[in-house]
């Protein structure tokens, strides 16, 4: 099965795009996808797909409620589909909250059982309802978590219950993870929480063609440390239409949406993109990514082709085995 916790410890790496756009590649190669939104944030996944209108209520129940053992409903019901057919659990805002939710259970659970709290397996518990209770693993092929930043419970609980990172990197800047750093990051992780962490990649971010960002991705893309399978260039049009289109990036090329100005305001239309090479191009790369996940870090056996139906234009295929291919082909 494919598990990835898609985690960057610095903002600006595409993780939310990403891993939406992931989630959408791997449903498109037949892999029947569900997505846990765990960022409390604003303007995430959640919002993206434009799903958990219950985001805001706290008598909704959510999914905080499920891992700590109080839920208000069946699990199942905490589960939307997108349009683009992947299935997610949305974000709520008791996911804010969640340490300090966890902090009372524990407390009231040791005390009944005089259990030291040091024993309490405080970071099993999504392991154990994803897993264990509900056993997903019978309906999905791909399970993704879209986490929140912090090094706190609801990060780790994440971890601990997929055990595979993705992680998308700035090619420079402030705050970037260094090659060192993101070793040391995966084996700390792994020690607290005395399990064994996979990395099945990273992947810089936004880069440009300045020397510096030049530099960078050529030092990713030579270690052995990890594997670095695609670059994804600066597209910030592409990603920031995401959000209009309420979709993956295949969708906004499809579909061909477009922000714009039109007597004096902004407007966003589908239908007013152009088709550019670059665009679809990193679409093959966000396509690649995903099969690699897939096929090198699981074993999975999936499709390598892909087909867009873009609006007003002919179809366009992008076959992952044409290795030596530039872009996608006319259909």
């Amino acid at each position: 099965m494919i598990t990835a916790v898609v985690y960057s410890e610095s903002g600006g790496t595409y993780k939310t795009t990403m891993t939406a756009n992931i989630a959408v590649a791997l449903e498109r190669m037949g892999q029947n996808t569900l997505v846990l939104d765990l960022d409390p944030q604003e303007g995430n996944l959640t919002s993206l797909f434009d799903v958990g209108v219950n985001r805001s209520n706290p008598e909704a129940d959510n999914l905080v409620k499920h891992i700590l053992d109080m839920p208000d409903g069946d699990f199942h019901d905490l589960i939307e589909t997108t349009d683009e057919g992947v299935d997610i659990i949305p974000s709520h805002d008791m996911l804010g909250d969640f340490t300090s939710n966890l902090e009372q259970k524990i407390s009231y659970e040791t005390g009944m059982k005089n259990m030291n709290r040091d024993e309490y397996p405080r970071f099993e518990l999504l392991y154990e309802l994803l897993w264990n209770k509900q056993q997903v693993h019978e309906e999905y092929d791909a399970v993704l978590i879209d986490p929140n930043a912090r090094a706190e419970d609801l990060l780790y609980n994440a971890i601990f219950a997929l055990r595979t990172l993705v992680a998308p990197v700035k090619p420079a800047g402030k705050g970037n993870l260094s090659l060192e750093g993101l070793e040391e990051l995966v084996g700390n992780m792994g020690r607290q929480l005395d399990i064994e962490i996979g990395l099945s990649c990273v992947v810089p971010s936004g880069v440009g063609q300045t020397n510096a960002h030049q530099q960078y991705q050529q030092q990713f893309e030579s270690t052995e440390a990890f594997d670095t399978p695609v670059t994804i260039g600066n597209r910030e049009s592409l990603m920031d239409a995401m959000w209009e289109a309420r979709g993956s990036a295949f969708n906004v090329v499809e579909e061909r949406w477009k922000t714009f100005e039109r007597d004096g305001e902004m407007v966003s239309e589908p239908g007013q993109r152009r088709v550019r090479d670059r665009e679809l191009d990193t679409l093959r790369k966000l396509y690649e990514l995903a099969w690699f996940i897939a096929t090198d870090t699981f074993d999975a056996d999936i499709d390598p082709v892909l087909e867009l139906d873009i609006q007003d234009y002919d179809s366009k295929t992008i076959d992952l085995r044409e290795r030596e291919a530039t872009g996608a082909t006319t259909a």
